[in-house]
């Protein structure tokens, strides 16, 4: 087979004082990523529930406090861009407004603020909102690309709600331009190429039929985008790939494309919503032009506080130290509870 899915398993043994101190083999596995080979840890299977979150709390004034992106302050507190990049100034589209990162990343790196409403629940992201929000960074980045052709790598990331890592609440993505996209990223996209000289074909189209054969961890589609269980996943309530065959790099992106993102995206938050799961991080990656091996993909990881006490973060030493992602839902069951809402 071209691609291989390797589960190494192992198991703990330990005398357990919630059964008396009976004997206790817990199992656990280790995946290896089919693409990096990176592994990836699965244990303490179902041991951590998403923690509800009040979002009106967000709303009170002692907790909002000044947002630069809310209407009534986005004109004075946003930066814009200079005349020779963007005569505008500021794009915008419905309720995006897209402006320059005022503490930039890298480069080229805008920030979309999506909405007017400072606090939206994942239920109130409206198919205009999300399809407006992609278009305007979408559209930015395009018009960066003709520019800035040597910043050839083009990245959409949304931190969405505590404890995504996102610095303000009100919903907002960023819209990167780089030459420099990443370690992950690039480890990626060197092991595509070498997967395409070996086979003939590209990394993400075969995944798709693999996982389509295997049924295990194959959702469903939205339009032309195809949505799996990642076999190994990066956050610790597992992780979702959305994968657009034939589009490659950010000059491939159609309105198309984006209306079946969002129809794929809002089905997910559907199924959020039904779990209870309130925070996420999200990424899409489009490759460089010119190539036909890098195919373009989004990876959406669910994020949790560990309880509400002490906020305790879903992320430990495995993944800050060791760099190794840790899940607590097998991509397989994640898969079957996901699958639902994504009608054939």
């Amino acid at each position: 087979m071209k691609i291989q899915f390797r589960i190494d398993k192992a198991s703990s043994i330990f005398l357990d004082p919630c059964n008396d101190f009976q004997s206790k083999n817990d199992s656990l596995q280790v995946r290896f990523d089919p693409l990096t080979n990176r592994t990836g840890h699965f244990s303490h299977i179902g041991a951590v529930k998403p923690q509800p979150l009040d979002m009106e709390w967000y709303k009170t004034p002692e907790v909002r406090g000044f947002c630069p992106f809310c209407p009534e302050n986005r004109d004075r507190a946003t930066p814009k861009y200079p005349p020779d990049m963007l005569p505008e100034g500021r794009l915008s589209r419905g309720e995006a407004c897209l402006i320059p990162n005022l503490y930039p990343y890298d480069a080229i790196n805008a920030v979309t603020i999506m909405t007017n409403d400072h606090v939206v629940p994942l239920g109130a992201f409206t198919r205009a909102c999300l399809h407006d929000a992609f278009e305007v960074g979408i559209f930015f980045l395009k018009e960066i690309d003709k520019i800035r052709p040597e910043l050839n790598y083009h990245i959409m990331t949304w931190n969405y709600m505590p404890p995504s890592g996102g610095g303000i609440v009100h919903p907002h993505q960023q819209y990167l331009a780089t030459s420099y996209p990443g370690n992950r990223f690039l480890e990626e996209y060197h092991a595509a190429q070498t997967f395409f000289t070996s086979h003939g074909c590209d990394y993400w189209s075969e995944l798709i039929r693999a996982e389509q054969k295997t049924g295990e961890r194959y959702i469903g589609a939205s339009g032309n985008i195809h949505w799996l269980s990642s076999f190994v996943s990066l956050g610790l309530l597992g992780d979702i790939t959305g994968i657009f065959p034939g589009v490659h790099s950010i000059e491939d992106m159609t309105e198309e494309r984006v209306s079946d993102l969002v129809e794929g995206l809002q089905r997910i938050f559907q199924y959020f919503i039904h779990k209870r799961i309130y925070s996420f991080n999200t990424a899409l990656f489009f490759g460089p032009r010119g190539q036909s091996f890098y195919t373009a993909h989004i990876r959406i990881v669910p994020r949790t506080f560990l309880n509400l006490r002490d906020f305790a973060s879903d992320l430990n030493f495995y993944q800050a130290l060791l760099i190794e992602p840790v899940s607590v839902v097998l991509p397989e069951k994640l898969c079957e509870d996901l699958r639902s809402f994504f009608p054939v």
